[in-house]
């Protein structure tokens, strides 16, 4: 271990003093800040005294790491999922029992990527539970920026769960073995069993769910929602708003023996100035209904009307108007259906022909609304504006615009109809494929399966997975490039070089034997403490792994020295360098950054506190259980 510092190492400390404040200040874009210190680090490594800074055969070697080829990977995994439904699907059980409540979808959301986190690799659950958020995020109106950062902080904590939850605990037992050969007989150190840190793990995953539970409000920054959010985050306002319809997505529940058996649609909307979008009856659920529907008992239906205007109905008719979207909830979320508006042009077929004539609702797939014509709208619905007229029976002209509700996926395929100019643009033309669920989900299991019970590389194995998807047309090539957040891999892949110079110039042991000769002749538990802290601070400067290989064999020095359990102190070790939540260059904190728009001082200030937690917390239950 060197004694003295180096100018090599003057020179790495002063890069990454200035890498760290222009992460907190943020003058460039993180990921560019990255690739810079990248081009700097090459350029300096051809002055005769900073050769060992980096090899420029090997300075772009990042892009090509195993952590990076993983993220890739697994990002066009989740995507294969998303298209497949299987994320839509999953996001609908969250909100089931979750609801709309930050305080109860915290803990669902973070607990669930927790545990995951215990079996794969942290950043592969995160990536795979992103688009899952992205879907909640857009259904309850909470910002990503309120959700994102309890998911990301609790996969981390997760990897502690079980010894192959991260990397630092999978190579903690090879370090143990590596030990043992220089170690005499009595003093050998055990290696760890699969759940032998599973205590300390579930404590620290316990942990985070309950700060950001209870102090998440303060902490959590509040970006607001993005463009397509704010859109699509109620139906009733865009009417409202364009055309002075005031109208909310209502689910309602038709008893059995209900009064209004065999009552067609029609009837019941023109009577009572409402729109029936969709029906539920024997397991079965029918989007955008056709008007001679008669209604059958038991049902549910999603109504569009005024609540208000719904609940008088209902109490006389006997039905229950549920609080929010149930049976509905998935199928008509923003991210699914919503309002479009579509134009007649003068050579449609469809002028001179109402709704009725062509079915629209069973040919189309879509459910008029309103007909705004010359200035004047036309709607079943009666407003202040004008009244009440049906619209189903009205001819179109040319030049008439359509507003009607319908689902995506169909609307995508009317912008392909010569005979409608489909007006809105903003919606997701997302080409989902419910028939390649069993692709996606036997890809997804085929890399799950290697990471678990072979010695497949993990980059390997996860390409396994997305080349899979990709063979069985789950997603498209250019879909999959399109499913990588490219800043991300070069902010990871960009830093690469910074760790790996950090190790390779002697800076991080220098730094290790500074602070353990400035601990001196402290206590037990003292020492065990300082070992812990900088773990947590050469975590956030260089890679976990490099950081376990450092402090490792120190820890056990130190331990054999003081007295100490040099097995708890090499564990204490690997745990701490999970401990990485005050600035985004965690794996992780970097793939999160971007889709909620983080700064680095959101990560400051609410990584700080949890840093402090998860240090109290590791050691406290370490040496409870040992």
């Amino acid at each position: 271990m060197p004694s003295e510092l180096t100018f090599e190492m003057i020179v790495v400390l002063a890069i990454l003093s200035t890498t760290i404040l222009l992460f907190v200040t943020e003058i460039f874009r993180i990921d560019f800040t990255a690739i810079l210190v990248m081009i700097l680090l090459g350029l300096l490594s051809y002055i005769p005294a900073l050769e060992n800074l980096a090899d420029d055969q090997h300075l772009f070697d990042g892009f090509a790491s195993n952590a990076v080829i993983s993220i890739i990977a697994v990002m066009i995994i989740g995507a294969g999922l998303d298209r497949a439904g299987l994320m839509s699907k999953m996001a609908g059980a969250i909100l089931k029992y979750g609801g709309t409540s930050e305080v109860r979808l915290i803990p669902i959301i973070s607990g669930t990527v927790g545990v995951i986190s215990s079996f794969m690799q942290n950043v592969g659950s995160a990536a795979l539970f992103l688009p899952v958020v992205s879907r909640i995020s857009l259904r309850t109106g909470l910002p990503l920026s309120r959700l994102l950062m309890p998911m990301g902080f609790c996969a981390i904590l997760g990897g502690t769960i079980t010894m192959v939850g991260s990397s630092p605990l999978i190579l903690l037992n090879d370090l143990i073995l590596s030990l043992n050969k220089t170690l005499p007989s009595d003093r050998q150190i055990e290696t760890f069993s699969l759940f032998s840190v599973t205590p300390i793990g579930l404590s620290l995953l316990l942990t985070g769910i309950i700060y950001f539970v209870l102090f998440g409000r303060w902490v959590l920054p509040n970006r607001g929602h993005k463009e397509e959010g704010s859109r699509a985050k109620s139906v009733g306002d865009y009417l409202k708003k364009i055309y002075g319809l005031k109208s909310d997505l209502v689910e309602v529940i038709v008893p059995e023996g209900s009064i209004l058996r065999g009552e067609t649609f029609a009837d019941i909307m023109v009577a009572h100035n409402l729109y029936i979008v969709g029906s539920y009856h024997h397991g079965q659920r029918w989007f955008t209904p056709v008007l001679a529907t008669k209604i059958e008992d038991p049902c549910r239906l999603a109504i569009l009307g005024r609540r208000k205007v719904i609940e008088a109905i209902a109490d006389d008719y006997g039905l229950e108007v549920l609080p929010r979207l149930d049976i509905f909830a998935e199928a008509y979320a923003p991210t699914v259906a919503g309002v479009a508006e579509i134009v007649i042009p003068p050579d449609s077929d469809l002028i001179g022909k109402s709704a009725r004539d062509v079915t629209m609702r069973k040919t189309y797939g879509i459910g008029l609304l309103a007909i705004h014509r010359g200035g004047e709208t036309l709607s079943l619905v009666e407003t202040a504006e004008h009244k009440a007229s049906n619209i189903s029976r009205e001819p179109f002209r040319a030049g008439d615009t359509l507003v009607a509700f319908t689902v995506w996926d169909r609307l995508a395929r009317l912008t392909k109809d010569r005979d409608f100019v489909v007006v809105t643009t903003d919606f997701p033309m997302e080409d989902l494929r419910p028939n390649k669920v069993h692709w996606a989900l036997l890809f997804f299991f085929v890399s799950l399966a290697l990471i678990l019970f072979s010695d497949l590389r993990l980059s390997l194995a996860l390409l396994v997975g997305a080349g899979g998807m990709i063979a069985s047309r789950v997603l498209r090539i250019d879909e999959a490039y399109e499913a990588v957040n490219w800043p991300t891999v070069f902010l990871l892949a960009s830093l690469i070089p910074l760790g790996q110079a950090v190790q390779n110039t002697g800076t991080a042991a220098w730094i290790a034997k500074q602070v353990l000769n400035l601990l001196g002749d402290w206590p037990v538990w003292a020492l065990q403490a300082g070992i812990a802290t900088l773990g947590t601070l050469f975590t956030l400067v260089m890679s976990n792994v490099g950081a376990t290989v450092i402090l490792v064999p120190l820890a056990v020095s130190i331990a054999l020295a003081a007295g100490g359990d040099p097995a708890v102190f090499a564990l204490t070790v690997a745990i701490a360098t999970s401990n990485s939540f005050l600035i985004p260059t965690h794996q992780v904190n970097a793939l999160i950054m971007g889709p909620a728009g983080y700064k680095v001082t959101d990560f400051i200030r609410s990584g700080g506190i949890m840093t402090v937690l998860f240090l109290i917390v590791s050691l406290t239950v370490t040496n409870w259980v040992y």
